[in-house]
């Protein structure tokens, strides 16, 4: 800690050794792990430095107010944050107010701070005390009220919808409250089933704040808990004021679980109304809005299956009567009049597809049977049948010219039915000089050498 301390001891503290003021740092920014303060001299210098302060005024709510003879002693509490001072007053200070001051008041204090060395505590000694009027608390409250609606806290928007009906219904509320039964009693004879995780917490006092938006933060984390109503009954506006909080304001703004605000009477209306899901008007009407009314749904129901069923009578109606009019068409007289087209209408396209079926197969007979007669004409057996012949050496090879034999060559002769062996009895050559030199022969002799040029002619 940091601190513009003056230099040399504070005045009335005894005086150190000569040796030892020399050796300390004149600074608390020239303190070192090799050359720190002693405790006694950070105390005394802190005492120095508040009693330089002057007397301020502060606000804060009393709490744990009490009296000791002549002075009274009071903890002056931030409604805000868990922060407080303990605060030291004259009696006689407190007697001139005129109204008693009493714990959860908020006020202001016109007081002089001081440090006690020994302790090592901040206390303030107060001159003088007055309580903040409720016009002042209300000014304060719209000036947050316009802050926050700037913030879009308050926007339709932003707020949830309710469940249909919740799984368990968190209440926050006084301890043995009438809210908390109203609540209850109201949601219970509306649906007997509902379950309830109450919380009961201070809703008037310095605690207030503290305790509901902890009960709320417990609640939120809970993933049973499908609504949280935060109610209370009717009260001061005093009374009603932790419910303008402006911590308690946004943790219900930051909560998961929509929450339902039931705070006093219809006229009343917190910063909590505002920023809550739902606002309900007193924690009656609360108990009416976190669960459906069992009569009515059962009623509604009733009404659906009755809706339903008649929906159901008169489609079937309906359709008895469109099927009662298609039976009774003519055409139904007869159940087998409208296949008769259809059928005499198939019998015509299977006789005309036999018809073409029987022309295709005769058209291909007759072009098969007249390829088979080509096939005939041109085969090598047709060409043996006109009085040709195949002249074959010994060893299968067909004889096609007259030099390829020689006289005395056994031959091999095919004919249309059989076949038989002869032999060359003369050359060939000299055959043909003969042939050429005398008239043709009556008759062909020889080597078959004319058999062998018209198979030539004759192969395709």
């Amino acid at each position: 800690m940091s601190m513009p301390f003056g230099l040399g001891p504070p005045p009335g503290s005894p005086p150190s050794p000569p040796t030892a003021a020399r050796d300390l740092p004149a600074k608390a920014s020239d303190t070192s792990a090799e050359a720190p303060w002693p405790v006694r001299v950070l105390s005394l210098k802190i005492s120095d430095y508040v009693d330089k302060m002057v007397p301020l005024w502060v606000e804060g709510q009393v709490v744990q107010l009490s009296k000791r003879a002549s002075t009274a002693y009071l903890t002056l509490r931030d409604p805000e944050v868990d922060m407080s001072l303990s605060v030291t007053i004259s009696v006689h200070t407190l007697t001139a107010m005129g109204a008693p001051l009493v714990d959860g008041a908020r006020v202001v204090v016109h007081a002089k701070p001081t440090f006690w060395a020994k302790r090592g505590t901040l206390q303030l000694e107060a001159r003088s005390i007055r309580p903040v009027g409720v016009g002042d608390l209300l000014a304060r409250v719209e000036i947050l009220k316009a802050r926050l609606a700037a913030e879009g806290l308050f926007e339709p928007r932003r707020k949830r919808p309710l469940p249909f009906l919740p799984r368990v219904v968190g209440l926050i509320t006084g301890r043995d409250s009438a809210a908390a039964r109203d609540v209850v009693e109201n949601a219970k004879r509306r649906w007997p089933t509902v379950r309830f995780d109450i919380r009961e917490v201070a809703v008037q006092g310095a605690t207030t704040v503290t305790e509901v938006c902890q009960a709320l933060s417990d609640l939120d984390a809970r993933p049973e808990v499908d609504v949280i109503v935060i109610a209370r009954g009717g009260g001061s506006v005093e009374e009603l004021l932790p419910f303008s909080n402006e911590t308690l304001v946004r943790a219900v703004v930051a909560a998961r679980t929509p929450v339902v605000s039931a705070i006093g009477h219809e006229v009343d209306t917190p910063l909590l109304d505002f920023v809550a899901d739902v606002r309900a008007s007193t924690p009656t009407d609360a108990g009416r809005r976190v669960v459906p009314d069992a009569a009515i749904e059962r009623e509604r129901v009733l009404t659906l299956r009755h809706r339903a069923r008649r929906s159901l009578a008169h489609r079937l109606e309906s359709e008895r009567r469109l099927l009662l009019a298609t039976r009774t068409r003519p055409v139904l007289t007869d159940p087998r009049a409208w296949l008769r087209p259809h059928r005499e209408h198939l019998a015509a396209l299977h006789a005309r597809g036999r018809e073409l079926l029987r022309a295709r197969v005769i058209r291909e007979s007759d072009r098969v049977h007249h390829l088979g007669a080509r096939v005939r004409l041109l085969s090598p057996q047709s060409t043996l049948d006109r009085g040709y012949a195949v002249v074959r050496h010994p060893s299968g090879q067909v004889v096609r010219a007259a030099d390829e034999v020689r006289p005395g060559q056994p031959l091999q002769v095919l004919v249309a039915r059989g076949d038989f062996d002869v032999s060359v009895s003369e050359d060939p050559a000299e055959v043909a000089l003969r042939d050429t030199a005398s008239d043709p022969p009556a008759a062909p002799v020889g080597p078959p050498q004319p058999s062998t040029r018209r198979r030539k002619q004759e192969r395709p």
